[in-house]
């Protein structure tokens, strides 16, 4: 069966009658696809960008985007308050999120010492996304808000889009570290993420900041600050997700 990647336009295609019974779009850009009559059970979509600025998204004439929101603020307390406009609220935020990756590190402590570097359906381990987080505290804290010329931990887990930033990739370790050593790094990052917070005041939360991936695009330090949220609470639910398909396969 034949890929198609970014170099083949399949913009205003139409497929009719076709049969894509197990195709998988990756990173693909799907706005604006109109679907009719189709089939979608055992369909899975996965949109972490859905609630930001995302116009609608309708089945059955029914927008999913609103429903989808509350269901996730459910399932995650405090994943609501990851847009806090106020020092305040971003401390109460961060520490929520602090207590949610606490009780998911004890979940993986009781399970088997090599779930940690399981992949599920060829997406990060659970160390991997510990890592790609470190790095993600790094661009955003340590890169954008902090101005720091290298901030990045060689243990940060990159990948090859270009949502790495343009970033030397030889500084990074090639080798898989160790999951103490990744426990290690991330415990900091997340310290450091605490301590500014801790003195952030609302004039410091307005002052401009460069976006580490473009920096002719203006950000302000809070909305660097709401990107680290964001990554926090959506590679969160990518390692509950995944850690409760090996706890299956573990214990059928």
């Amino acid at each position: 069966m034949g890929t198609f990647t970014r170099s083949d336009d399949l913009r205003g295609a139409k497929f009719v009658d076709a049969d894509l019974r197990g195709t998988r779009f990756i990173g693909a850009d799907l706005s604006g696809v109109v679907m009719r009559g189709v089939d979608v059970r055992e369909m899975e979509i996965d949109a972490p960008w859905l609630s930001n600025g995302e116009t609608f998204l309708r089945v059955n004439d029914v927008d999913v985007i609103p429903l989808v929101e509350a269901e996730l603020n459910r399932r995650f307390p405090g994943r609501a308050d990851r847009r806090a406009g106020d020092p305040d609220g971003l401390r109460t935020a961060w520490a929520a999120l602090e207590r949610t990756w606490a009780a998911t590190l004890e979940r993986v402590a009781a399970m088997p010492a090599d779930a940690v570097d399981v992949s599920v359906g060829g997406e990060w381990s659970f160390a991997q996304t510990l890592r790609h987080l470190v790095l993600a505290t790094d661009m955003w804290l340590g890169r954008a808000i902090l101005e720091i010329e290298q901030p990045f931990h060689p243990i940060g887990q990159t990948d090859t889009s270009a949502e790495d930033g343009g970033l030397d990739k030889s500084n990074f370790v090639t080798a898989t570290p160790s999951y103490a050593e990744v426990l290690e790094v991330r415990a900091g990052r997340v310290a450091m993420v605490r301590d500014f917070l801790a003195t952030v005041t609302p004039e410091a939360l307005a002052a401009a900041r460069k976006n580490p991936h473009a920096p002719d695009y203006p950000e302000t330090v809070l909305s660097c600050l709401h990107v680290i949220l964001e990554e926090e609470w959506e590679h969160h639910r990518y390692a509950v997700r995944d850690l409760a398909a090996i706890e299956a396969k573990t214990n059928p």
